[in-house]
């Protein structure tokens, strides 16, 4: 890290450094530089854009259970129970792929990796689309989400892994956005075709990925880590131009990676010893009010969540819902390194909260027979906000600070921790929707809504602002 940033200040200055990537200044010492950016510039974005087709499968894979919920339950004559075993076993699938992951690209690399990640996608969306009873739709959908479980740790590593510094934070943005994309084109083509072709459209970003990854090169940093020291070499000649002069940058990448091997391995319990008890408090934390707070119960089931307030079909505020999500995530992203993590996560969080205020009102004004015009606007209209809400901070900055608060020698078995309790959250959320909703749809928000209240408070009380700070700035500041 240390080098990474002696190299930075000589190239742009210590100013530079400061400003968020939207705003970047580009400095040049020479014209030869700018030509090695640009030769680099169109293979670190194609490798982005393939490795990207995941966040894609991902947000395709968690928005399909949403538009085809009333039609697979007919369809299949499935009851309640089986349709919310099917929409929650994604979930567990998620969590023993999220398990695995760091093994995985450790032994087979990155690439690796995302290989097998799109294999166990196909067979899962093949067992959905070839469905005729409940157990096959559940070992498909089990499938996916071990196939997700696995894009979730790759595909953010990955990236992290090829940018240059400089373009690095741009580029990790669209991992989050696809993920978006991908749920909000699950959602909206859930409106016009059937149950059995959506599966069938999920197996698009799998095939780009395994044909784009015969064009893109490893890792280098995970080649030099299992010392394959020539393809390392060619690995980043190829992602930063042929004639750019990378022996600088392999020297650093080499002795980044040695001086990790030197640092001491952590084990699960020794992350509770006092020194890492408050980061690991903040990252679990987060990831248990981002899930608590109601995000995938509302999103898988939204448009039975319309139909239960009294719109004839759930169409309408399911195309809503997805449009909705692109733009709103994107201003997030902007937002991020301008406004703070600490800003955007509390009004994120109160935007939560007046979601599931006003679609709990909705059921309420319902149930009682009082303003029953107004129903089916309140609950769209809070569920709407909800998302939007969502979007411009709980759904992103969670990942964001995880990734921060961590000293990189307690980081991959810390954030298997966090990434573990936040799918664990996200199955026990989306399993127990729709019970609550029979038990009480008011009820239902009103519980949401004091999570959200409740992370508010969380914030503001706990988590540290790590905008504009170094990671070292930031660990240190936990031993303070």
């Amino acid at each position: 890290m240390a080098i990474d940033q002696e190299k930075d200040i000589e190239k742009y200055g210590v100013d530079n450094l400061e400003k968020p990537f939207i705003q970047h200044v580009k400095c040049v010492d020479s014209e030869e530089e700018t030509i090695d950016e640009n030769g680099s510039i169109s293979m670190v974005l194609l490798s982005t854009c393939v490795a990207v087709c995941g966040s894609f499968e991902f947000g395709s894979c968690v928005g399909y259970s949403s538009p085809t919920q009333s039609a697979i339950r007919e369809d299949l004559n499935l009851s309640l129970s089986q349709f919310s075993m099917f929409g929650s076993i994604i979930t567990i699938g998620a969590m023993i792929g999220a398990i695995t992951s760091g093994r995985i690209a450790d032994f087979l690399g990155r690439k690796g990796a995302m290989r097998i990640s799109a294999i166990f996608c196909i067979i899962g969306w093949l067992a959905v689309y070839f469905s005729t009873e409940a157990w096959l739709l559940d070992i498909g959908r089990f499938c996916t989400g071990y196939g997700i479980g696995i894009f979730s740790y790759v595909v953010p590593v990955f990236i992290a892994e090829i940018a240059p510094k400089n373009l690095r934070g741009g580029l990790a943005t669209l991992n989050q956005l696809m993920i978006v994309c991908g749920a909000s084109t699950a959602y909206l083509l859930g409106t016009v075709v059937t149950w059995r072709t959506l599966a069938l459209t999920g197996l698009l970003p799998c095939i780009l990925i395994l044909v784009g990854l015969f064009f893109i090169p490893e890792s280098p940093r995970w080649l030099a880590k299992v010392g394959l020291c020539k393809e390392f070499e060619l690995a980043l000649r190829k992602l930063r131009g042929a004639d750019a002069d990378v022996s600088q940058e392999a020297s650093e990448i080499q002795a980044s990676i040695d001086s990790m091997q030197d640092l001491p391995k952590v084990g699960v319990l020794d992350l509770f010893e006092a020194r890492y008890m408050r980061p690991l408090i903040v990252g679990v934390g987060l990831m248990v009010f981002q899930q608590f707070g109601g995000i995938n119960g509302i999103g898988f089931y939204s448009s039975e969540t319309f139909v239960a307030a009294g719109f004839s079909s759930g169409k309408i505020g399911t195309i809503a819902y997805a449009i909705i999500q692109v733009p709103i995530t994107m201003v997030g992203a902007v937002l991020m390194d301008k406004s703070g993590r600490r800003p955007l996560l509390m009004v994120s969080a109160s935007g939560t909260f007046i979601g599931c205020i006003l679609t709990g009102a909705s059921f309420y004004l319902k149930g009682q027979a009082l303003l029953l015009e107004w129903v089916p606007i309140l609950a769209v209209s809070g569920v709407l906000v909800f998302v939007a809400a969502f979007s411009i901070g709980m759904g992103a900055v969670p990942w964001v600070i995880m990734s921060e608060i961590f000293p990189i020698h307690v980081k991959g078995v810390a954030g298997s921790l966090v990434v573990l309790v936040n799918w664990l959250g996200a199955w026990a959320v989306s399993y127990t929707f729709n019970f609550l909703m029979s038990w009480s749809s008011t009820g239902t928000f009103s519980i949401y809504a004091g999570v959200c209240a409740m992370t508010v408070v969380f914030v503001a009380k706990v988590v540290p602002e790590t905008k504009g700070k170094t990671l070292e700035e930031i660990q240190a500041s936990f031993n303070s």
